[in-house]
């Protein structure tokens, strides 16, 4: 590649892939990054490329790899920031209401987590709705759904502060949350490279164990409430 015009011709070829998301190809480094929502032979890829003048793809080295792994880490560093923050206001709130109890804390941590994670899907709800619909079973079957679920999580966040009706919220929640897992284990099985909508489109995010594992944790705490209860 020599110029932006050669980086547009390659973005428009990958993007026209069956199966393609999105692509993004840059001209320093010279290297191609694509998301897509089903596995796609790296021929096939190269092939497309072709198609648009004399250009090939390289599978990347062992080093590009292990570059990419610690890329990988850094765009989930927000995601574990944002936890950090949760963990945090519920230890003060136990500090400040003097309340330890195993039931109060998972509440107060819960509350917070839909609060925050809502928040960032509607900041972009059209994008949200796309990339949720990539890999969430439910989703891929009523397209509306994933418009309606930021608002459904916003619900459940003021219904965990609030405390109200406790068995049916951390039902609602242990549903949702093993539905989404099913949805997240079964595209990591497939291994595909996509987008994790978990804090939607703003912050980009990529599918990993760390997705499957939030919403099991999540799936838990609702389990264990319930039993509580």
């Amino acid at each position: 590649m020599h110029c932006e015009s050669c980086v547009a011709k390659i973005t428009a070829a990958l993007q026209r892939v069956a199966g393609v998301v999105s692509a993004s190809v840059s001209l320093s480094p010279p290297q191609a990054q694509v998301d897509a929502n089903r596995p796609i032979s790296f021929s096939d890829l190269n092939d497309a490329v072709r198609t648009v003048g004399t250009y090939a793809l390289k599978e990347p080295s062992n080093e590009a790899r292990s570059s990419e792994r610690t890329g990988s880490v850094k765009r989930l560093y927000p995601l574990g920031l944002i936890v950090g923050y949760l963990v945090g206001m519920v230890i003060l709130i136990a500090v400040v209401t003097n309340d330890w109890s195993l039931h109060r804390l998972m509440n107060d941590f819960m509350g917070g987590f839909f609060l925050v994670f809502s928040f960032f899907k509607l900041l972009d709800l059209d994008g949200f709705a796309g990339a949720y619909r990539s890999y969430d079973l439910i989703t891929q079957r009523v397209p509306a759904w994933g418009f309606i679920y930021p608002f459904v999580e916003l619900i459940l966040g003021v219904a965990y502060i609030a405390e109200w009706k406790p068995l049916f919220v951390n039902s609602a929640t242990l549903i949702l949350m093993i539905s989404g897992a099913v949805s997240v284990l079964k595209a990591l099985l497939k291994k595909q490279a996509i987008q994790c909508a978990c804090l939607g489109t703003v912050l980009n995010l990529p599918m990993t164990t760390v997705t499957l594992i939030e919403d099991l944790g999540m799936a838990f705490m609702a389990g264990a409430m319930l039993f509580t209860l």
